[in-house]
């Protein structure tokens, strides 16, 4: 099935957002609470290990109503029947959209061009199973039969991005292998690498669907030429593994077949971390937990697929999410996970929600007359509330913003957790309450300041709140409830792509740098430069002048 060709603002229901919007947008979220003692019951949705409130944003039971509205005339029901029986939804590339075949059961069937295939998936599965089972134990050893002690993953965009959330995230269940990433095409990064390593005793992975993508290769050679400075032309068979389609690349190359794990073209970059891309979380935390990520991620789609929309964790998250785009013109998103171990979550989550619903143009190939992809950014709490709250408190911006946390911490320490978390509910309870005249009064005729002092001080310690915010409680971090998390994520990103009517799925943006990279790289080398504006010839000619 074909994703319908419809404009939203065109739907009854947008036209419905539009009216409630102007009759409650000046509304103050403390009087929802006040008219209505049931809505953090109401508007919230419990489900295995996660509490998701989101009675702290803008709306009522009507707003969502009428969001759940606009998503049926969207044909979302269906979109999501298309997306998980491997229609090729990703009409401009001709693809499939399936990374969640990837952690499917063994016993589904999902079908991509008439075949099943689950039994291949799992046959990979095996295969990182077995071979992170053998590097971990020691039994796989480098050329000198020395145990391999670090991991260095070679790959950029999706192919370095959520392995490398995912082995942060994980930290705590972490093996004794040291695991690096070299992703930049900065010199500088892949040589503060190699600073840190052993070539007998490191095992690097080569991560490129295509093994040609500019990063990654200009990384890989120049770790081959180093460890061969070090090593017999023979050891690359023992010490290099590919993730990739190219065989004849990657023979080139000079790594045996033995060593290649395959990738699939139904699954993006931006999600391939339930694929063999993440072959270095399984090696950096144990198949074991690698396989209760997966498990995770799989209990959330079926969540997904199988809820009513109305209880549909991605579902009214995303909703709410082209509430505030579409209707509030809010630009943003700030997403703040209560967890040190969660510190590449945003990073990772940029990629995956701007490099998909970064688009202009409609499913009809016409420009789009409204607003699509949001703009996602974010640090771990504590640390972001000395840093940018001043702006989400006081600023003029309006900014929805998730809080993710947990309710039991790893290490035990429970004297630290309950002081991360008193700041948790504290500002999700500011955010929406804010100061009045009132209080900041009462408070500057406690601290003895003269009448003339409070009135000039006054206005500058007003808050006005009304700031919405969505709050995420899980029982705690786990290779499980993390792989359910980023699928939560993965899931909304598709329900605002069916609900704007885009492609989320194709890239076309990130090609365009790539091609003139490549020209300006040929006139760089050769010191002759062609047909560019005035800006950039310049630029290019001051750059050669060394």
């Amino acid at each position: 099935m074909a994703l319908p060709k419809t404009d939203p603002t065109t739907t009854p229901a947008w036209q419905q957002l539009t009216a409630h919007h102007n009759a409650i947008k000046e509304l103050h979220l403390k009087s929802f609470f006040q008219n209505d003692p049931k809505r953090a019951k109401t508007l919230s949705i419990e489900w295995d290990d996660f509490l998701v409130d989101y009675s702290k944003h803008r709306i009522t039971e009507e707003t969502v109503d009428l969001l759940l509205q606009l998503a049926q005339e969207m044909k979302l029901g269906a979109a999501i029947e298309a997306y998980f029986s491997g229609d090729l939804i990703n009409e401009t590339e001709g693809r499939a959209v399936l990374h969640t075949a990837l952690r499917a059961k063994k016993e589904e069937t999902v079908l991509v061009a008439g075949k099943n295939v689950v039994p291949e998936v799992y046959e990979i599965r095996e295969k990182i199973k077995r071979f992170s089972d053998a590097v971990i134990s020691g039994e796989k050893t480098g050329y000198s039969d020395k145990p391999f002690t670090d991991i260095v993953n070679i790959g950029i965009g999706g192919s370095d991005l959520g392995p490398v959330m995912a082995t942060e995230a994980l930290g705590f269940y972490k093996n004794h292998l040291n695991i690096h990433f070299v992703s930049n095409v900065d010199g500088d990064h892949v040589q503060e690498i190699i600073k840190k390593l052993d070539p007998e005793t490191t095992l690097f992975i080569v991560v490129s669907k295509s093994f040609t993508t500019q990063e990654t290769q200009s990384n890989a050679q120049t770790i081959k030429e180093w460890f061969l400075q070090h090593a017999p032309e023979t050891a690359i068979a023992e010490h290099f593994i590919a993730v990739s389609t190219n065989a004849e690349k990657i023979r080139e190359f000079g790594i045996t077949e033995d060593n290649v794990f395959p990738m699939w073209d139904w699954v993006g970059g931006r999600f391939s971390l339930w694929s063999a891309v993440g072959l270095s979380i399984a090696l950096s935390v144990g198949y074991k937990n690698y396989e209760q990520l997966l498990e995770g991620a799989n209990s959330m789609d079926t969540h997904f697929r199988t809820s009513e929309l109305s209880v549909n964790i991605p579902v009214i998250l995303a909703l709410i999410s082209v509430w505030y785009n579409n209707f509030f013109g809010a630009e943003t998103e700030a997403i703040i996970p209560y967890t040190q171990y969660l510190h590449r979550l945003s990073a990772y989550l940029q990629q995956g929600i701007m490099e998909s619903n970064g688009k202009s143009r409609a499913r009809n190939g016409e420009r789009v007359g409204y607003e699509t992809g949001t703009i996602i950014w974010g640090e771990p709490g504590t640390n972001s509330q000395h840093a940018f709250f001043q702006l989400i408190h006081q600023g003029t911006k309006l900014i929805p913003t998730d809080f993710i946390g947990f309710k039991k911490p790893l290490h035990g320490n429970q004297d630290h957790h309950n002081k991360l978390m008193a700041n948790f509910f504290a500002q999700t309870e500011a955010l929406m309450n804010g100061k009045t005249e009132e209080e900041v009064q009462q408070e500057l005729q406690g601290s003895g300041l003269s009448e003339e002092d409070i009135q000039q001080l006054l206005p500058f310690k007003l808050f006005e709140g009304n700031k919405p915010t969505t709050t995420l409680l899980i029982d705690r971090l786990s290779p499980k409830n993390l792989g359910a998390l980023i699928a939560l994520y993965e899931h909304k990103i598709f329900v605002q792509g069916v609900v704007w009517n885009i492609f989320s799925y194709d890239q076309w943006g990130v090609e365009l740098g790539k091609q003139l990279a490549k020209t300006i790289l040929k006139e760089i080398e050769n010191s002759e430069f062609g047909n560019h504006d005035a800006s950039t010839l310049r630029l290019l000619q001051k750059f050669s002048q060394k």
